[in-house]
């Protein structure tokens, strides 16, 4: 198989969809890579090191795609790259398509089978492919939110950590997953005062025992948030219902009971965002304010971190990338079902339940998938 990669271009995308190792991996499997001109770049591998490691360069992306069989990224793809994809292609990477009908049509059209990274799961019902980039956004969002709440920035001019005979700033995740576990464990190294809230009481059950009772746990009730914000300096939305849109948790009226210059970040604006004020950012603009609260919705966070994400996030999808070259998608699908629980676009058809809810589209399975 061909397997191509493009040079991410959405705003302040950094991060490249396969490190030099993960392309000399597929070559040592008998596949042929092709990577845009300068594509990992931004994450600090040369054209050089992907020539070293068995791969072509090609000069731009329309020559990426009309070469390879299966396409591997990091972000969903913009309307340029989806006019680029075939019935031919294979796509690989993350998509989140629930709030982006959008790109959903774009890829239905193209006929292309669209593999999302947010979707694969492993033998416990975890999302392995998203797990990385969650660890990297949880622990972002602590460093984003405390640099947000300086004065110049917007935010209330607190420091978190606080010092002695100043109290530390209030933060509160909701959400105890990966990602909401990650911020809590950056936040409490800041000093903060830190208070996780879920619906799942195993899960809190398994942060009080993990932080041995340093991060305040609650369980999420529209009224407990209502409070929980009401005293913060930092909210971190890390909720994740997965292939769905993010509920919302926080309305705008439940903005005026807060402090002004507090920080809403929202690790949740990739799936639509968890606060109904969130709108997506980017690295460039990150934030906004609406009633005096400042926002921060950067929907590719990781990207600003892109060598350590590029890296995480290899780590994590070149076992199924090479399943996909070595059997092609129909057989590797088949032979797999976490892999196949990926699959949200295929043959003109949106193939995954809870994004077809979410877009009020037909959902429909393709005959061939016979795994599910």
């Amino acid at each position: 198989m061909r397997v191509g990669v493009p040079t991410e271009i959405k705003v302040h995308e950094y991060r490249v969809g396969l490190t030099p190792n993960g392309a000399r991996e597929l070559v040592a499997h008998g596949h042929e890579v092709v990577v845009q001109k300068d594509a990992g770049v931004g994450a600090g591998f040369t054209d050089a090191e992907y020539v070293a490691a068995g791969a072509g360069i090609l000069p731009d992306a329309p020559a990426v795609f009309g070469a390879a069989d299966m396409i591997v990224k990091v972000k969903e793809p913009q309307p340029s790259e989806t006019a680029m994809l075939t019935a031919d292609h294979v796509l690989f990477t993350y998509l989140h398509l629930a709030p982006d009908p959008v790109q959903a049509e774009g890829l239905r059209k193209s006929g292309c089978t669209a593999i999302a990274y947010e979707t694969v799961t492993d033998r416990d019902g975890r999302l392995p492919l998203l797990r990385p980039m969650s660890e990297v956004a949880g622990r972002m969002s602590v460093q984003v939110g405390a640099t947000a709440l300086h004065k110049a920035a917007g935010g209330r001019g607190v420091l978190l950590g606080g010092v002695p005979g100043v109290t530390p700033g209030k933060v509160v995740i909701l959400g105890a997953g990966v990602s909401g576990s990650h911020a809590a464990e950056m936040a409490l190294g800041l000093r903060a005062d830190v208070t996780v809230m879920d619906l799942s009481l195993p899960k809190l059950a398994e942060t009080d025992q993990f932080f041995r009772g340093a991060v305040k746990t609650r369980y999420s009730t529209k009224g407990a948030i209502a409070e929980e914000i009401a005293e913060a300096d930092l909210v971190i939305g890390a909720v994740l219902v997965p292939g769905a849109a993010a509920p919302k948790l926080v309305s705008r009226a439940m903005l005026s009971t807060m402090k002004e210059g507090a920080v809403l970040v929202d690790i949740a604006i990739d799936q639509g965002g968890c606060f109904e004020t969130s709108k997506a950012t980017t690295h460039q603009d990150p934030t906004f304010i609406v009633d005096g609260v400042v926002h921060y919705c950067v929907a590719n966070m990781p990207g600003a971190v892109a060598r350590t994400s590029t890296l995480a996030l290899t780590n994590a999808t070149l076992p199924f990338t090479l399943a996909l070259a070595d059997k092609g998608a129909q057989r590797a699908l088949n032979d797999d079902i976490h892999l196949a629980r990926g699959l949200n676009v295929a043959e003109g058809e949106i193939t995954y339940q809870e994004v077809a809810d979410d877009l009020g589209a037909p959902f429909k399975k393709p005959d061939w998938l016979t795994v599910l």
